[in-house]
């Protein structure tokens, strides 16, 4: 794993978030144990910044984002939203539901719109939300967020073996 380009191939699994925000780190956390399963075929990245999406996903037909979101529904629901290229728009509230902004507020919906602007987003990515209950500065993944990682780490995973065969 690391957090700069992947080599290439597919799928690729991308975690974001801040390892020390509170249920922020959830993506990161998320990708590494996707990567501790060993899915042949498939890469894991993790990173804080969504703006390097744009360069991550470069390559790849199949990606798979994993990031903490606020969408007003209970600490550690898990949303799973197909926005690759060929689908519609994300809706307005989508703008504020995906985990904090990056930089100056540049967060994973920005990334993916713009990403479809360019013409640069992947073909199929599947965008994969924790609701987040605290990011606070230097505490751990909340109680409800830690209780639904073994849940996103198997949809991910799922995700991504069906994204495997998908291309083989």
């Amino acid at each position: 794993m690391t957090d700069q380009a992947a080599p290439r191939g597919g799928p690729l699994v991308v975690g974001l978030g801040s390892p020390d925000q509170g249920d922020d780190a959830v993506g990161l956390e998320i990708a590494r144990a996707v990567e501790a399963l060993g899915l042949p075929g498939v890469c894991t990245a993790i990173h804080e910044d969504p703006t390097a999406l744009l360069h991550l996903w470069e390559g790849f037909d199949v990606v798979v984002v994993v990031d903490a979101v606020m969408t007003g529904r209970p600490p550690g629901a898990i949303t799973v939203i197909e926005v690759g290229a060929g689908k519609a728009q994300l809706p307005p509230e989508a703008w504020a539901a995906t985990g904090r902004g990056g930089t100056h507020a540049f967060g994973l919906a920005t990334a993916v719109e713009l990403a479809r602007v360019l013409g640069r987003l992947p073909r199929r990515v599947t965008v994969v939300g924790i609701e987040a209950a605290s990011f606070a500065q230097g505490t751990a993944l909340s109680p409800e967020v830690a209780a639904s990682v073994d849940d996103a780490v198997a949809i991910v995973g799922a995700v991504a073996r069906d994204r495997v065969r998908s291309v083989a």
